[in-house]
Formats: C-alpha cells, structure tokens, sequence
C-alpha cells in the first residue's frame, strides 16, 4: 500500500518537466509561444507611472523603500507557490526525488527532493528560499542539509538571471563566454556547500567524542 501511495505516475513526470523548464529559463529569450512556458514572462512586469518609474516611485530611502520593494516581491512568490501546490499535489516533487537524489546526494549531501528548488535557484532566489523553507517543515529536509543548501544558493544567487540582468554590462568586456561565466559560478558555488557539510560533519564528529568522553 506504501509502495502504491508513493508512487511516481505519468502526472507527476509531466508536472516536473514543466516545472523544470519553466524555472530553468530555457524559454526566456525565444521569441513564439514557447516563451509563455517560462516563469519569468510568465509572471510579467509591473506597468510603469511615468517614464522608468514603477509604483514603487524613484529615489527612496530607508524603512519604506524597503517596504515597498518587498510588495513587489508578492506577486512573483505567490504565483511559484500556487504552481509548486499543484505539481506537488501531481506528485513533481516524488519524481524529482528520483532524479535528482543519484546527483545530489553525492554531490553536496543533498535529498533529491530539493530538487526543483536548484533549478529554481538558478533564476530566482526567492522562489527556492521559500520552496526550501517549505521543505524543512514538511520534514523532507533536515536542518544540516538546509546549512548546506542555503550555504549554496547564498553565494551567487540566481546566477542566470543576475548575469544577464546586473551583470549584462560588463558581458561585451568580459574576456569570457558567457557560458563559461556561469560554470565558474555554479562550480564556485557547490564547493562553498561541500566546505558547510565538511563543517558540520567535522562539528558533529567532535561532539560524538566529547560526549563519549564524557559518558566514559
């Protein structure tokens, strides 16, 4: 019965693959309707007040520029997690467990089932700090594997979108294809996560001894 109940179906496969190709940002720069698959235009652009001005207005400061910019962050966290509801009530999450686990375990210790917040990562900081928040409480991971998955998305954050976004200025002088940029990155970020999990295995080491020492 167990074995039926955790079952991946045809539905769950379906729903991952749209996930992952929508927040991977596969799509994004195609021109057809292939580009309504991706996250990003998929979640659009707020209208603008005046000329380069959005209604979080221009120039402000403090307390309230921050509250401002937060607001415009609703709109985008609540649509990934109504789409990540639906695919995880199609059972996404059970076939990104079997994906994802023979890659990320080895890797940086990590359960398969984080698996579609790493390729959300990629593009949107946000979405993957709430679908890992998600995760933590549902018990599919544990504290020390949320340090090391966070200690991998902090560091470079959204690498793909922040390159060609932040980053778009200094690409035509960049001695490197761009490809290779966010290699660099995505290589810089999984040792960052492997030095978090040799901490803690080294940390939880000395407290096994302690403690036996202790006992003794």
């Amino acid at each position: 019965m167990a074995e039926e109940k955790y079952k991946v179906t045809w539905k769950g496969w379906l729903s991952l693959i749209i996930l992952l190709i929508s927040f991977s940002g596969v799509f994004a720069k195609m021109d057809g309707p292939l580009r309504a698959l991706d996250f990003q235009v998929l979640t659009g652009d707020f209208g603008q007040v005046a000329k380069g001005v959005i209604f979080t207005g221009k120039g402000g400061t403090g307390a309230r520029d921050g509250f401002m910019f937060a607001l415009t962050l609703f709109p985008t966290l609540m649509f990934a997690l109504g789409c990540i509801q639906v695919a995880e009530s199609l059972g996404a999450l059970r076939a990104a467990e079997v994906v994802f686990r023979p890659i990320l375990k080895p890797f940086m210790g990590l359960p398969g089932a984080s698996g579609l917040a790493f390729v959300s990562s990629l593009t949107s900081s946000d979405v993957a700090a709430v679908m890992t928040k998600g995760m933590v409480e549902d018990k599919m991971m544990t504290e020390e594997e949320r340090a090391i998955f966070v200690a991998y998305q902090y560091a470079g954050s959204a690498p793909v979108t922040n390159t060609f976004g932040t980053g778009a200025a200094l690409l035509p002088i960049s001695v490197l294809p761009v490809g290779m940029i966010i290699g660099l990155i995505f290589v810089v970020k999984v040792m960052g996560a492997n030095l978090v999990r040799l901490y803690l295995k080294w940390h939880a080491s000395r407290n096994q001894v302690e403690g036996s020492g202790v006992n003794g």
